[in-house]
Formats: C-alpha cells, sequence, structure tokens
C-alpha cells in the first residue's frame, strides 16, 4: 500500500511562505517560523514544503526525464520543432524557454524552503530537547532539509554552471540579488553539509514513511554522488572541460562515504532486477532494498508513465480504463545490442512493444522507438481511467544501491586501482545480471579480465553503468563528470551507421543482427520475439508476424535515417566541435528580475 504522500502533505501553517521568484520571496515573521519549528509535528510538516516541488512541472516531467538530454543510451529528435523541450534536446535553448524557467523556479523554491527549515530548526529548543527521541527527530528533520537543498543545487550547476548560492532563509535586509557563484564552491558547501549532519539521521527503516522521504543512507549516497560530481569534470565559461586539482580528495568522500554506507547498512541487491520497478507500479516501497529514496507521488501527481516507459495507446475508443501513456526519451538500437544476450537487464530496460488500444502487446510501429521497459501505467493493478493520462501516482527512484556500489568501484579505482574491494563491489552489481549458472565465465572471468589495469576497470565501470541504470536518466551527468559526453555521442552514431549498414548491405560488423524483426502474441498474449538478436532468413511457420527493424534505419535518399545524423549533432559539432555545451542560459525572469546581477554571457550564446 502506497504510504502517506510527503509532497501534498497539508502546509497551512506554510501557506505565507508561497512566491513566485526566489529573487523577491515574501516575507516570513520571526513568530511564524518559531511557531513552526517549535515541535517535531510542526516541523515535519515545515520540512515537508521542500518535498512540494517534486510534484510540480519543473521536476516531474522536466528535471526528472526530459532534461536530460540525449545520450549514448537515450535519445529524443531536438531539431524538429522549436518548442521548449526540443530546445533542450538540441542544446539549443534560448533564456524564454520555459521548462527552464520551470525547473530555476522549483529549484530555489525548493532551496528556499530547505533555507527557512534549516534555520528554524537550529533556532529550536526541540533541536537539543531532553526528550532523546524529540531531538534525534528534529536532526533528522535538519539533515533531511540540507540533502534536499544539496540535490537542488546539484541539478542547477549540472544545467546552469555557476548559479547564485543561496544560503539563507528570506527576511528583511537580505540581499536577494545575488550574483553567480562558483559551482565548486556550492558543491563542496552542500556537501560538508550532508557530512556534518548524517550521523544524525535515521534509517529508511526508523522512519514512519520509509524510503518516499529521505533517509540517512540516501544522505550517505548524496555525499558519494555529489563528490564526484565536484571531483568531475565540468564546462566553463570559456567551452573547455577542466576539473579541479583537489579532484582526488573528493574521490576520496565518494569512497569512504560509500563504503561507510556499504559497512552501516549493507543489503543485499534483490535477485529480480526487474521487480525493483515493478514495485514503483505497485506502490511497495520496501526499505532495506535496492531503492535508497524514490519521489513519493500521490494518485493524480507524477508523470511516470505518461511520459516515460512502455507506449500505452488510449482514450475514448480504446478497449481499456487505463489511460493513456506515450516515451519522450528512446533507447537507441546501438544501446539495446551493447548488453550482453544473457544479460538480464536487457529485456527489462528495453520493451520493443508498445500496448494497443484493445489492451494487447504488439511490436512498436515505430521500431527503431525502444520504450524504457521499468515503468509503464500498463503495470498498475488497477487502470486510472480511460481517459487518464497523468497522474498515475508512480514514484520515481531519485538513488538505488546498485549505484552506491558502483561509486564506490570507480572511487576506488581511481584513487589505487581495481583492488579486490573494487572488484568485489563490481561483483555484486554483474552478478544479478546474470543466471548463475553463467557466473564463472560472465561474472568472474569479465571480472579478471577488465582488472587488468585501472583503465580498463574504468571503462567497464562506464559500461556497467549504462546497463545498469539505462532509463533512469542519470546518464547525462555521468558523461558530464567523465568528460565523455562529446565522445560517447559520436561513438553512439557511428555505431548506428554501422548497424544501418549491416542492415542493407549485409556486411560489416552488425551484418548478422536483425534486419527484421518477427512477432507474435503467445497463448497468453504476451509478446514474444522470434530473433531479437540474429538474423533470419525465415520464421518456421506463418504465426510469425515480420516487422522492419535495423533496416528501418535506411533511407534511400539521405543513406541514413535524419535522427541518426542529427539527433546527437549538437553534442559533437556545436558552438565548439567536440565539446558538448550541455549548460543552458538562466531563464530570461530572473535575469530581468535580478536587477543587472545576472547575465548570459560565456559558452559562445549567440542571444
Amino acid at each position: 500500500m502506497k504510504k502517506r504522500n510527503l509532497v501534498l502533505a497539508t502546509l497551512v501553517l506554510l501557506s505565507t511562505m508561497a512566491c513566485s521568484d526566489f529573487l523577491e520571496p515574501d516575507s516570513i515573521s520571526t513568530f511564524d517560523t518559531n511557531y513552526i519549528f517549535s515541535n517535531v509535528d510542526d516541523a515535519r510538516k515545515g520540512v515537508n514544503a521542500i518535498y512540494v516541488q517534486f510534484g510540480v512541472d519543473g521536476f516531474r516531467s522536466r528535471l526528472s526525464n526530459n532534461m536530460t538530454g540525449n545520450t549514448d543510451i537515450e535519445h529524443q529528435s531536438g531539431w524538429t520543432s522549436s518548442g521548449d523541450r526540443y530546445q533542450i534536446w538540441d542544446l539549443n535553448a534560448l533564456p524564454a524557454n520555459g521548462d527552464l524557467r520551470q525547473f530555476w523556479n522549483a529549484a530555489y523554491t525548493a532551496i528556499r524552503d530547505a533555507n527557512i527549515a534549516i534555520e528554524g530548526i537550529l533556532a529550536s529548543s526541540a533541536l537539543n530537547s531532553a526528550d532523546a527521541r524529540e531531538s534525534r527527530t528534529m536532526y533528522h528533520l535538519l539533515g533531511e532539509a540540507y540533502t534536499l537543498r544539496a540535490y537542488w543545487y546539484s541539478m542547477l550547476t549540472f544545467h546552469f554552471g555557476d548559479v547564485p548560492n543561496v544560503r539563507d532563509a528570506p527576511k528583511a535586509g537580505n540581499d536577494f540579488f545575488l550574483p553567480r557563484e562558483d559551482r565548486n564552491v556550492i558543491l563542496s558547501q552542500v556537501i560538508e553539509d550532508m557530512i556534518g549532519i548524517e550521523e544524525k539521521m535515521l534509517w529508511a527503516d526508523e522512519l514512519p514513511y520509509s524510503i518516499e522521504q529521505v533517509s540517512r543512507e540516501y544522505t550517505l549516497g548524496m555525499i558519494a554522488r555529489l563528490a564526484l560530481q565536484r571531483g568531475g569534470y565540468y564546462l566553463t565559461p570559456a567551452m573547455n572541460m577542466e576539473r579541479k586539482s583537489d579532484y582526488l580528495d573528493y574521490y576520496k568522500i565518494a569512497r569512504d562515504y560509500s563504503q561507510k554506507l556499504m559497512t552501516l547498512k549493507d543489503r543485499a541487491l534483490p535477485s529480480d532486477f526487474r521487480q525493483v520497478f515493478l514495485n514503483n507500479a505497485k506502490f511497495i516501497t520496501p526499505a532495506n532494498s535496492d531503492i535508497l529514496f524514490e519521489v513519493p507521488f500521490a494518485i493524480g501527481n507524477g508523470d511516470v508513465g505518461w511520459n516515460i516507459g512502455i507506449t500505452v495507446v488510449g482514450g475514448a475508443t480504446a478497449k481499456h480504463d487505463y489511460g493513456s501513456g506515450n516515451n519522450y526519451m528512446a533507447i537507441p538500437p546501438s544501446y539495446f545490442y551493447s548488453f550482453d544476450t544473457l544479460d538480464i537487464r536487457r529485456d527489462v530496460t528495453c520493451a520493443l512493444y508498445q500496448v494497443n488500444g484493445d489492451f494487447q502487446e504488439e511490436f512498436n510501429p515505430n521500431p527503431t522507438n525502444i520504450s524504457q521497459g521499468k515503468w509503464s501505467r500498463y503495470f498498475l493493478e488497477k487502470g486510472p481511467g480511460a481517459s487518464s493520462a497523468k497522474g498515475t501516482g508512480i514514484n520515481w527512484p531519485m538513488l538505488r544501491y546498485a549505484d552506491v556500489l558502483l561509486m564506490f568501484a570507480e572511487a576506488e579505482n581511481e584513487l589505487n586501482g581495481p583492488t579486490a574491494d573494487a572488484q568485489g563491489a563490481f561483483r555484486r552489481v554483474r552478478q544479478r545480471a546474470f543466471n548463475p549458472s553463467v557466473w564463472d565465465q560472465k561474472v568472474d572471468a569479465y571480472i579478471a579480465t577488465i582488472s587488468a589495469s585501472k583503465e580498463t576497470f574504468f571503462n567497464a565501470i562506464v559500461n556497467e553503468r549504462a546497463w545498469e541504470f539505462g532509463g533512469e536518466m542519470i546518464r547525462k551527468y555521468e558523461l558530464i563528470r567523465w568528460n565523455l559526453y562529446s565522445q560517447k555521442m559520436v561513438e553512439t552514431v557511428e555505431t548506428l551507421k554501422a548497424m544501418t549498414d549491416g542492415a542493407f548491405t549485409g556486411t560489416g560488423p552488425y551484418s548478422n543482427l536483425p534486419d527484421y524483426i518477427y512477432w507474435k502474441r503467445d497463448q497468453n498474449g504476451r509478446f514474444v520475439v522470434l530473433n531479437p538478436n540474429r538474423k533470419i532468413a525465415a520464421p518456421p511457420d506463418d504465426s510469425w508476424i515480420r516487422a522492419s527493424f535495423l533496416l528501418s534505419m535506411h533511407d534511400d535518399n539521405t543513406v541514413y535515417d535524419q535522427w541518426i545524423t542529427r539527433d546527437w549533432a549538437n553534442y559533437y559539432d556545436g558552438p565548439k566541435p567536440g565539446v558538448a555545451r550541455y549548460i543552458f542560459p538562466i531563464p530570461q525572469e530572473a535575469i530581468t528580475n535580478s536587477q543587472g546581477t545576472l547575465n548570459n554571457e560565456g559558452y559562445l550564446f549567440s542571444f
């Protein structure tokens, strides 16, 4: 059963906090703040205010998935329209872009509410109450506020680079027109905030809402994640990818705090990879499992299964009540065929089918628009209504334990090479991907091979993270901090071209892959593919339906479908060839309201 939703918790006491722009927040009276944070119950409501921004479009349909753009494992055709999200996909967004404005405002509203909570809790006598339970709860709430603030600053710095660093609650006399702050200063600060509070926080199994609220394990994982961001590469206004000379200090933080979680609160990865994500659609939120924190969308809120996941064709003429769900970010065939054919994760992550209006599974009519298969409204226990679209209530996972294991392996390798500890953490993730009967070859022998050097082990981590987290929309951030964004885009395009050549000419390294797919529905109505991994001349009988697959990427006029040559073009051949200009302009609304403090100089912006 879905637990009480934090995002939509009653916030009557906080009604005075609403504002339209972080630069001009409404005044919060000292009396109101002191009262709200004077006791655990009202302080809980005060911290709940920070979660509210997960429920607005700036996060639920923008930042969580749409704004992650094209990577080597996800893509969308931004060049086909001048609409807001298309500008973002094409790395060509304008300051007037509405999606950027919504994200910016959501981020700074959440940061403002976090600052109010932090200041209120620190000033509250309940924080150091003689009642140990009250004090411990207040410290945990403080940790939630620090961690949520850190999340939003992480996202702001990934998307906008240096941004205003607002760390005080709004009150008369504050300077509301702050300039950009060095992203590295901001990241260092929020990492230290979390380090200073994590030991006073509660584990998910001690919390009333389990993984639907920030817990100590999520904070430990976020310390590691943001430390790798701080220690990684970033784009400067001069359009160079750089990282600070102290980067190894942050790899050490990432190693130490991922290891701390592994030591204090280890857990086995669930053996059933598919069930990890089915739980989101079944409203099951197990503590001490893979997902450490997931955004708690209420029924009627959240866009998972509407703009991301396996397509469901609904509407007035549909013969089901599951409504309509689409898939804005597709998975390219190059990613599908990067998997080992025995890797269980492939067919969970990549769906070759959609659900039609008759509520039947069928081959996707756009064969190279492979859906993220981890989520779908199709997996709900009960249809939300024939005319439904948004608001599925399916939670969105923010961090998994598998990520912590791979972050530890990466950081340990960077510091000391592929040690036994690094290999051990890597092995735990890799083992779940394969049946135990093939572990000797697909896990043990594989790890022995990739552990030949620090470089080969790192390259294996880059690949393993792609296979493990496909569709979870975090790949963009990894490619940025590794300084591999542009390089991987070139590799993706070249691979897709070679696959197209193989299907059309029957030559080259991919000539054995299926030019056509043969599929049918089994006796239970389930979608079945005869030849997902190889080309065949003909099916064994006429019960199979033939559909163009890799051959559909060939175009007689342009040789390759234009999405291959254009979806990723600006990622490697943009204003500075070889560099992905992933940074977006600060929204015009914020520029105007800053009274001359902010501008969009640098990054070869031409507006």
